[in-house]
């Protein structure tokens, strides 16, 4: 009597590293990536039999162990998952060469783990990884996968060797997905306060999502414009002193003695007669869609009542011989040294230019 000899399991493609979270994409393939590296789909479905060395984790995609996924595998699996080619064009494309993800992007509170954020929870802590793909894509959420269409996809930024979407995109569907106002007012105060992004830039695409008017986002998107304030008006402060710029009068209102008020300035030399403001305008929520993504900068600008105000108090500054420095909360950012050589510029010019009017400053 013969016995039949039980089917033997495949040997490891890769050896398991140490650390949970080394590259888990020697732990997760999809099944075009098996194909690719000599894995029938017979020799596979064997593997991941009850009690087989392998398991399915989502619809093509197969854990290489026993045992539950870590939250790098889960986030390595997503992606696989949302970045697989369409089923029209599979029989037509070559076997991947690439990581397999194509043009999907980790977002949503996965993201912000990546990109570093205290308040968004552990990967491992997740139950759902959102993933944004093109809006033309027919694929379905499933099991953990939360699929985010977009019909422009921002250009990611690679964190923990995946591609994940810049934190204000991440910030805008973790925020959509929320219900939570304490959760969302975390998320958005520490974007700012640990300097991850602008508030503008959070704000525009908040109102791309349209969440902007949601009861959870209203008073967090208050708290975070205040927050933008107050962080570049720190910046401010720590450029003047670090780099040896003489000390201003700070936060102070101008006007003319008996005749209008000429509008507040973040910094004034007097003896100089030169100002710095710094332009933290809540975005306009209504902004067409070729201003909030590059397009044309300019357009739209004199529609802009909080930009015309500005251009207006400044005209009405210079004429009375007042060097007006206008600064960006990004700029003080990224180029501080920059920016600080621009006001620098501004107060040793100041000496050559024709006494300005007397005006009178008062604190604001």
């Amino acid at each position: 009597m013969t016995q039949n000899t039980p089917l033997s399991p495949l040997p490891p493609l890769f050896p398991r590293p140490a650390h949970p979270l080394q590259d888990a994409s020697h732990r997760v393939l999809s099944a075009a990536q098996l194909r690719a590296r000599g894995v029938s789909a017979a020799q596979t479905s064997a593997q991941c039999l009850p009690g087989g060395p392998w398991q399915p984790l989502l619809p093509g995609v197969y854990l290489l162990h026993a045992g539950p996924p870590s939250g790098q595998e889960r986030l390595h699996g997503a992606l696989l998952y949302a970045g697989r080619p369409p089923a029209s064009s599979r029989r037509t494309l070559p076997e991947p060469t690439d990581d397999g993800f194509g043009e999907a992007m980790v977002t949503g509170l996965a993201a912000l783990a990546l990109h570093g954020f205290a308040s968004a929870p552990d990967l491992e802590a997740l139950h759902r990884v959102d993933v944004l793909v093109p809006r033309t894509r027919r694929l379905r959420s499933t099991r953990y996968v939360e699929v985010v269409r977009a019909a422009a996809l921002p250009q990611p930024v690679r964190l923990a060797g995946v591609p994940v979407a810049p934190v204000e995109r991440a910030l805008a569907d973790a925020v959509a997905g929320a219900g939570d106002a304490a959760d969302v007012r975390r998320l958005l105060t520490e974007a700012v306060r640990a300097g991850h992004c602008e508030p503008g830039a959070v704000v525009r695409e908040l109102s791309a999502a349209k969440v902007l008017g949601r009861p959870a986002v209203v008073g967090a998107v208050d708290a975070l414009l205040a927050e933008g304030r107050a962080a570049a008006e720190g910046r401010l402060y720590a450029m003047v002193r670090e780099h040896g710029l003489p000390e201003p009068l700070w936060n102070v209102e101008l006007r003319l003695p008996g005749g209008p008020e000429l509008g507040g300035v973040d910094a004034y030399w007097p003896d100089l007669a030169v100002a710095v403001e710094l332009d933290t305008r809540a975005p306009r929520f209504g902004a067409p869609e070729p201003e909030r993504r590059g397009g044309n900068r300019g357009a739209g600008r004199t529609e802009d009542p909080q930009w015309s105000a500005y251009a207006a108090k400044r005209e009405r500054l210079e004429r009375l011989g007042i060097t007006v420095v206008h600064l960006t909360p990004r700029k003080l950012r990224e180029a501080t040294e920059q920016q600080a050589t621009v006001v620098r510029t501004a107060l040793m010019a100041a000496g050559d230019q024709e006494p300005a009017a007397y005006v009178m400053v008062l604190p604001r």
